[in-house]
């Protein structure tokens, strides 16, 4: 039986992936290197930006020293914050799924790679902060996707109120990459990928493949949970 839904945040609720490489794109230009757009969506998307800033690092493309890396994961939110003011949007069919689920009163999170901050920003603006009983974010965990410490985390402050517990199996994680969905799996969580960042071939691993949120039904994630 359904009893939860996690959600990622950046190309599952926002449409903020492309602000995040210009965030990252702005703050790298003083380093004389840019990550394309290519390189972003298929290699860093899925890091936190700590772990991204750590990986050009050791590739040796950006050369500073780690120990400079909260620095310019400061710089870059101060980038996207004024992106995501201006630019930033909610994807459709967002909002009239998380009504749906609400309506049934279906607990929902969010476990992203983003700052909590940057959360936080979207989410008021847009109305949606009180439908998300729990935001899992790259300062709260060690390890990014598709390592499942952030799903597995989501899930146990979902169950830290409850008198009967959520178990795995019984959460559906709305993903739009393959380490999102990867994550998941590991959790033991059933899984929807959304066609928002990737192609659905790329996203075919996930137990259900949309174009766009509003597609979903609560029969349709409840059979995914058996």
């Amino acid at each position: 039986m359904l009893k939860a839904v996690i959600f990622d945040f950046d190309g599952v609720i926002t449409d903020s992936e492309i602000l995040h490489l210009r965030a990252f794109n702005k703050v790298l230009a003083q380093f004389g290197i840019e990550m394309s757009t290519r390189s972003y969506y298929t290699t860093y998307l899925g890091l936190t930006d700590v772990d991204c800033f750590k990986m050009l690092i050791r590739q040796g493309l950006l050369k500073v020293e780690e120990d400079r890396v909260e620095e310019l994961v400061r710089a870059k939110f101060a980038v996207f914050e004024k992106l995501a003011a201006t630019e930033g949007r909610l994807i459709d069919g967002v909002r009239d799924c998380i009504e749906m689920l609400d309506a049934k009163g279906i607990p929902m999170a969010i476990c992203s790679g983003s700052l909590l901050a940057e959360i936080e920003m979207v989410l008021e603006e847009a109305g949606l902060r009180r439908f998300f009983e729990v935001v899992v974010s790259a300062e709260q965990i060690r390890a990014s996707k598709p390592n499942p410490e952030g799903m597995l985390l989501a899930l146990e402050r979902l169950n830290e109120n409850r008198s009967e517990a959520i178990s795995a199996d019984q959460c559906v994680v709305i993903e739009d990459s393959s380490w999102g969905l990867e994550a998941a799996r590991a959790a033991g969580m059933h899984t929807v990928a959304v066609t928002n960042s990737y192609e659905a071939e790329q996203l075919s691993s996930a137990d259900k493949v949309v174009s766009n949120l509003r597609e979903l039904t609560i029969s349709e994630l409840q059979r995914l949970c058996g």
